[in-house]
């Protein structure tokens, strides 16, 4: 059985330097529901603007990592020991897209996809598993896409739907290896969100011929994926463990 809450905890947030991005939402809507925050981006300027905007709010720490690297995501999370209370929650939210066609792919492309989006995933995981292990007690969202199940379309190819699906393998194996320690794991899939990881800021034409095949009859907002977020990481969630969750308004229904 997992230990009891921390009443002081920490949630670290990968993917936060994008001004339109989830991070920055879901670092917001975790600083209102009482967590302190260690920020993690590869942009400085990015990390460093929203630990600012929330530092009246919580304790935070913005720590600039490049999260492919195992030396610097180690080094990060040893700022998170010195400076925060212990790391309960972990939210992987930093990604990078790919739109180059198959036949067009060059290794160089292919790795950088799975350099961020799977084996990043993977080193903050490790980290925040070890920490969280010590407490007794851990939440662990991951963030998939639904281009894992559809194959992508005109942002995202064959390059990000094959590292986005390590995620949900990632996920689902440290659900079965780290649920007897008290740590849930799970992943969020969603569809067409309005961030800058779409190509840039989508005009009302783009939003509505994306809207025409989703059956709530529009993209979803960083605000959605945010309120699943914090549902996941509250200690009441602690029987979800393992499920890849579609946040696409049943775009895919299957």
């Amino acid at each position: 059985m997992a230990a009891p809450f921390p009443a002081d905890r920490t949630a670290v947030v990968t993917g936060v330097g994008a001004p339109r991005g989830i991070g920055r939402v879901v670092a917001r809507r975790l600083a209102r529901e009482g967590w302190h925050l260690a920020l993690l981006d590869v942009r400085a300027d990015g990390v460093d603007e929203i630990a600012e905007e929330l530092r009246p709010v919580t304790g935070v720490a913005g720590i600039t990592a490049d999260i492919t690297s195992p030396v610097e995501v180690a080094a990060a999370f040893e700022r998170v020991d010195a400076v925060l209370p212990p790391v309960v929650g972990l939210v992987n939210l930093a990604g990078t897209a790919c739109p180059t066609p198959l036949l067009d792919l060059t290794l160089q492309e292919w790795d950088a996809s799975w350099a961020v989006n799977a084996t990043g995933s993977m080193l903050t995981t490790q980290q925040a598993a070890r920490r969280m292990a010590e407490v007794g007690v851990g939440r662990i969202v991951n963030t998939s896409s639904i281009t894992a199940l559809d194959g992508g379309g005109t942002f995202s190819k064959t390059a990000y739907a094959a590292s986005k699906a390590a995620v949900v393998g990632l996920t689902k194996g440290s659900a079965r290896e780290l649920g007897p320690l008290g740590i849930t794991a799970n992943v969020l899939l969603p569809g067409p969100v309005d961030t800058d990881i779409m190509g840039g800021a989508l005009t009302d034409e783009r939003k509505a011929g994306m809207a025409a095949g989703i059956p709530v009859g529009r993209v979803g907002q960083p605000e959605d994926i945010a309120a699943l977020v914090a549902f996941l990481l509250q200690e009441e969630s602690g029987y979800v463990n393992g499920a890849s969750l579609q946040v696409d308004g049943g775009k895919l229904i299957h």
